[in-house]
């Protein structure tokens, strides 16, 4: 499993995001870099943010600066369309692909009941509720927040080969930005250096 790593300071980015969206991210976010009307202003978005729909996360970054889609667990499978209307329209060139921790989207089985007697307090039937759990449950299962976090990123660099894609992690005790240890062996898209 790969290992989150702190970013504390600018030489703390790895070499293959300083100087992109991704390393301006980290920058805006965890060093709070200013974003005044002194500083650039974006005429367009520079990198497409997918993060989960969790409520206790919000990222510090500039007006104009990025697309975001929020879905849960940041599972971009089921916005495929919206991504690469992002990347072809959109013209962005980076994707940062923020994973947190106590994702509610991790080991949903174990959420089942719940899930299915919060709808049927609110009107469902609850064989109704047991069908939409189990229909679409699986779509949006993610197992281990690092692992899908891993295998998600891993799935767009695929499906956009000269596209920046880079997985962080969200801590929510520190509000702070993540990179994993083990992508610093990644090759990156043409024109990135590794």
């Amino acid at each position: 499993m790969a290992q989150i790593v702190p970013i504390n300071t600018r030489e703390d980015i790895f070499p293959q995001y300083l100087n992109t969206p991704i390393g301006n991210l980290i920058e805006y976010h965890n060093f709070n870099k200013h974003f005044t009307k002194s500083d650039k202003k974006y005429d367009h978005a520079e990198i497409l943010i997918g993060m989960c729909m969790d409520n206790r996360k919000r990222l510090n970054i500039p007006e104009k600066f990025a697309y975001v889609i929020r879905t849960g667990a940041g599972n971009l499978r089921t916005s495929e369309f919206k991504v690469s209307y992002a990347i072809a329209v959109g013209g962005v060139r980076a994707i940062a692909l923020i994973g947190h921790n106590n994702c509610g989207m991790a080991n949903l089985k174990s959420k089942k009941q719940k899930f299915i007697d919060g709808l049927v307090e609110v009107g469902w039937n609850r064989r109704a509720a047991e069908d939409h759990f189990e229909n679409l449950a699986p779509m949006f299962e993610i197992g281990n927040e690092m692992d899908f976090l891993i295998t998600e990123t891993n799935r767009l660099r695929l499906r956009y080969p000269k596209i920046l894609v880079a997985p962080m992690m969200y801590q929510l005790e520190d509000n702070r930005l993540y990179l994993l240890e083990n992508d610093q062996q990644v090759s990156q898209p043409s024109g990135q250096s590794a």
